[in-house]
């Protein structure tokens, strides 16, 4: 069994970027246990399963045991929040212990709620059970459903008892794992101080670490920036696909490898409706679904403006033309990717010039109509199935002639298009009322088989099984309004 205090860390970050951070620690928790271990995720890192469910793979997954090869230390990083600038955030409960480095590839290994660091501002550096097992779910359904995120390596309880406004709760750990938790707001951070020189360092290390064909480029900033947009560009219209809300897309929550991260008020929109929000703290809708292309540009944009001196130190009005090139570019290229994927979900493989008329067009029959934005799309290949989710079906008839019509230019079988359509669509997702009942559940109780079984059914959204039909079952109609919390 592997000794977790010689764990092969490497420290690339700590090492290449002194002055980036907080060589810091985790608390030592009276009694860690491991609730729920990645199993899959821990044989892909090359981890040692039984080694991690051990005691000891409880301390270390809650901070309290420091293998030797690691230099555990809090990230320095700014940010916009609901778009007023912080100049000083970093991880204020969390800690990065080191990379994992296997078969070539780089995995940084990060806590959440390990405790107080420098950067708490005034808070207590925990987490709570609920919010950690929320993140857990949502990162493992968004990697099934093949969008990239960081994941979830283990959820440990800590033996603590954390005050919260509901009163006390369980306190926990969550382990996760990124290709890097490298954030808009890192780059923030030094440009806000001037620190030309540190940024310029930090933007050689991302380019190393994400983009290393860049290295050697005179333009490698401007790529740089480029490269950003595009992985971005990309993700948005993952998300905006699947109907997810990321809830609080402030500028520390955008990575620069575009990868989903920080899921704290997020949630997956039922009824279609571009203005939904479940956030409890975002009053004026900033982040609501249909905004988040927009704001995933207005990031961007606080990216570039801090890149602006290594673009061109030279020429700030030239630095800046480029560098609003890039980020007007943004919704031209999440356009792109954003059709690429309706097109397949409305069992389109050959771009046609009229598929961003066709496919808005459906996207205002369905504003208004409260319908289940992800049945709509898997009821997609019958048409009785979907008109049947109209109390006016009349509202969609014409747009599926329209669709018809277009289906008959495509050069595959009716049975081929729609198992095109169903490996897109997803038939379960992370349903609110039962993400909040499994949450409840395993907070107030402990017990975590619901949480297992959401873990099982969203681990193969595409594939309807029998015994787990309540699992693709919309909200009651007579559910409350869902609203949910950052969980800090």
């Amino acid at each position: 069994m592997t000794d977790l205090r010689k764990l092969p860390f490497e420290n690339s970050y700590a090492d290449e970027l002194p002055g980036f951070y907080a060589s810091w620690t985790g608390d030592v928790t009276p009694d860690p246990k491991v609730l729920l271990l990645n199993h899959t995720l821990a044989n892909e890192l090359g981890l040692d399963t039984d080694a991690l469910q051990t005691q000891d793979g409880a301390r270390f997954l809650t901070g309290g045991l420091t293998p030797e090869t690691s230099k555990p230390l809090a990230m320095a990083y700014a940010g916009h929040q609901f778009g007023n600038f912080s100049p000083r955030l970093g991880d204020g409960r969390a800690l990065l212990l080191g990379e994992i480095v296997n078969e070539g590839e780089r995995f940084d290994l990060h806590l959440k709620g390990s405790g107080k660091t420098p950067f708490s501002r005034g808070g207590d550096g925990k987490a709570v059970l609920g919010p950690v097992l929320r993140e857990y779910i949502m990162g493992e359904a968004m990697h099934a459903l093949g969008i990239p995120t960081t994941r979830a390596l283990a959820a440990c309880t800590t033996g603590e008892q954390i005050l919260r406004q509901n009163g006390p709760e369980p306190g926990a750990v969550l382990a996760r794992i990124a290709s890097s938790h490298l954030r808009v707001g890192t780059f923030q951070f030094f440009a806000a101080q001037r620190e030309t020189d540190m940024l310029r360092q930090l933007a050689d290390y991302a380019i190393a670490r994400h983009d290393p064909d860049l290295i050697r480029q005179d333009d490698r900033y401007l790529q740089f920036l480029m490269r950003v947009s595009e992985r971005q560009a990309k993700l948005l219209a993952q998300w905006m696909a699947v109907g997810f809300v990321h809830g609080v897309m402030n500028t520390d929550n955008m990575t620069i490898s575009g990868e989903t991260i920080d899921y704290g008020p997020c949630a997956f929109m039922d009824t279609y409706d571009p203005q939904t929000v479940f956030s409890s703290i975002d009053h004026a809708g900033r982040y609501a679904y249909g905004r988040q292309p927009i704001v995933a540009q207005w990031n961007l944009a606080r990216l570039a403006e801090a890149l602006l001196d290594l673009i061109d130190p030279n020429d700030s009005d030239h630095a800046i033309k480029l560098a609003s090139d890039v980020v007007n570019d943004f919704m031209g290229q999440h356009m792109k990717h954003w059709l690429h994927i309706m097109r397949a979900k409305c069992g389109f493989r050959m771009p046609e010039a009229g598929d961003g008329k066709l496919i808005g067009a459906l996207f205002q029959s369905l504003d208004g109509q409260s319908i289940d934005y992800t049945h709509f799309f898997r009821a997609l290949p019958n048409v009785e199935s979907v008109t049947n989710l109209f109390d006016d079906p009349g509202k969609i008839t014409p747009w599926l002639q329209e669709r018809e019509e277009r289906l008959k230019r495509e050069i595959r079988s009716e049975d081929t298009i729609h198992a095109d359509m169903n490996a897109v669509n997803p038939i379960y997702i992370p349903r609110n009322h039962i993400i909040e009942d499994a949450l409840q559940t395993a907070s107030s109780s402990g017990d975590l088989t619901k949480v297992k079984t959401l873990l099982n059914v969203l681990s193969d959204p595409f594939t309807q099984r029998n015994g787990y039909e309540k699992y693709a079952r919309a909200a009651p109609l007579d559910a409350a309004k869902y609203q949910t919390f950052c969980g800090t």
